[in-house]
């Protein structure tokens, strides 16, 4: 059964490096890799703690400070970054990058702020009738990052990462790849600055839960296409948001 995943660290292996409750793994998909995975070529870390399943919020803010480390990482020294919230913010599991936004300390409007940081939250079509590429495109053609973080929810093709594994790629994304519902790509091509995404699985393909329980047995389609959630996702859609806007605003922001 094909792997139905957000995640590279699903697909591929990589280089893994612990410290206490907190696991970083480094995977690089050059061109032959990354097309035979569906990916885009570039580097895909991902940081693992179950501190949010745990409710462990004592350890959130190690976690969140290993997160931003590797967005300080993949993003350089960006002076204008621009944060963009993906997805549907009414449905709880597709609501991350809505949260993400809520909680980001924007500094674009003071002028002795040593980087800007600007958002955007531009829901998806179905709702606003623009595609989000184009809120986007047009926000920074005016606003002229040197950064994009695009944060939006992902799908796993593990239940035991959901909420879990924080994933950090270099070559930006593509909305609603997880679920089949494939957008404009965002990445250093389309936007004309270097682009990285953020995000954290929320959801799982039934077929993956069957998988898991029984094997890889012949499923059929309107099952496997059914997508589950979390019953306490409102919690983790929240504690998440928390962790990664704690991730960025530490990273951009001296205080």
């Amino acid at each position: 059964m094909d792997k139905r995943t957000d995640m590279a660290i699903e697909l591929s292996n990589g280089s893994r490096r612990s410290n206490g409750k907190i696991v970083r793994t480094d995977i690089d998909l050059d061109e032959n890799t990354a097309k035979r995975y569906g990916k885009a070529p570039g580097k895909y870390i991902t940081i693992e703690c179950d501190a949010v399943k745990t409710a462990d919020r004592d350890y959130y803010k190690r976690l969140s400070n290993a997160i931003g480390d590797v967005v300080d990482e993949l993003g350089g020294k960006a002076s204008n970054v621009l944060v963009v919230g993906l997805g549907n913010p009414k449905l709880t599991a597709d609501s991350l990058g809505s949260k993400v936004f809520d909680r980001l300390v924007v500094t674009r409007q003071f002028e002795s702020a040593e980087t800007q940081i600007s958002g955007i939250c531009p829901n998806v079509m179905g709702v606003t009738g623009i595609e989000s590429f184009d809120v986007i495109k047009g926000v920074c053609e005016r606003v002229s990052p040197d950064l994009v973080i695009a944060v939006d929810s992902l799908a796993s093709a593990t239940t035991g990462r959901i909420a879990s594994a924080f994933q950090v790629c270099s070559s930006g994304i593509t909305p609603g790849s997880g679920v089949s519902n494939h957008r404009m790509r965002l990445n250093r091509e389309s936007l004309g600055c270097q682009v990285i995404s953020l995000g954290v699985p929320l959801v799982v393909y039934a077929s993956t839960i069957i998988s898991e329980a029984v094997g890889d047995a012949e499923v059929s389609g309107d099952i496997s296409d059914l997508i589950v959630t979390p019953k306490d996702i409102d919690f983790l859609v929240e504690e998440c948001a928390d962790v990664i806007a704690a991730a960025i605003n530490r990273t951009f922001c001296s205080f």
